[in-house]
């Protein structure tokens, strides 16, 4: 986004649609289901009145963004560039975002079972995806791989000369864990492993065997993919 512009005119506004095709309406009557991403963008963008900018408002961030990735990653700073997007708009639009992050993030009382790299990414996959920063998290497993807790223990750029093994495994011995699985994501949204994760994922795995505690994989999340580098081909990593 650059500059600040006129909205485009419409011959139609949501003041000519029948009630019963408005999105709001509709959202009452059927569900969240039954409406557009753009539709769903302009309820929360609404003012509780028909508005009839409100659905070209919703149209220009999703092109000018690329769509709701690009909407998870905006500043309100840089939402508010939007013709008719003030920093009401923005807030209530990042804080349903964050609303959302949190309505799929880790609930700990639940007593989820990691049985795959595909169970342990799917769990942190909605928090950690578009982070711009590099945070670190561990999955802390009992004896069947039911999941304790899943604490962040580090953020920032991660390497073999910050990342502290004693804080790594502190929670994890401070909950009895029997195993755990690292995770942390890439914010270019590339979740390809480089050399230092390599590097930091050996020490990680040797300490474990010291300390009583299995790291089962590590896991690295970019976007809406991931990478377990025990599949990856790195398994001599766990077999040594």
């Amino acid at each position: 986004m650059s500059e600040k512009g006129e909205l485009p005119t419409s011959p139609l506004t949501l003041r000519d649609w029948p009630t019963y095709e408005r999105p709001r309406e509709r959202l009452q009557q059927y569900g969240g289901a039954a409406l557009s991403t753009i539709e769903l963008l302009a309820v929360i963008l609404g003012s509780g009145q028909a508005d009839e900018h409100v659905l070209r408002q919703a149209e220009q961030l999703l092109v000018g963004f690329g769509g709701l990735p690009g909407l998870a990653t905006a500043t309100l700073t840089e939402l508010t560039v939007v013709a008719g997007i003030g920093e009401a708009k923005a807030s209530r639009l990042k804080a349903s975002q964050e609303y959302g992050r949190r309505l799929y993030a880790f609930n700990p009382s639940e007593r989820v079972r990691v049985a795959s790299p595909a169970d342990a990414a799917n769990l942190l996959m909605s928090e950690m995806m578009y982070l711009e920063q590099e945070h670190l998290r561990t999955i802390l497993l009992d004896t069947r791989n039911n999941v304790l807790k899943a604490p962040t223990i580090y953020i920032g750029s991660l390497n073999s000369t910050t990342v502290r093994i004693g804080e790594l495994f502190r929670a994890a011995i401070r909950e009895n864990a029997a195993a755990m699985i690292v995770a942390h994501n890439h914010p270019s949204t590339d979740p390809s492993p480089s050399p230092e994760d390599i590097r930091i994922t050996r020490q990680m795995v040797q300490s474990g065997q010291l300390l009583g505690v299995n790291v089962l994989d590590h896991i690295i999340i970019g976007g809406q993919h991931f990478v377990s580098l025990k599949e990856r081909g790195l398994g001599a990593l766990w077999d040594e």
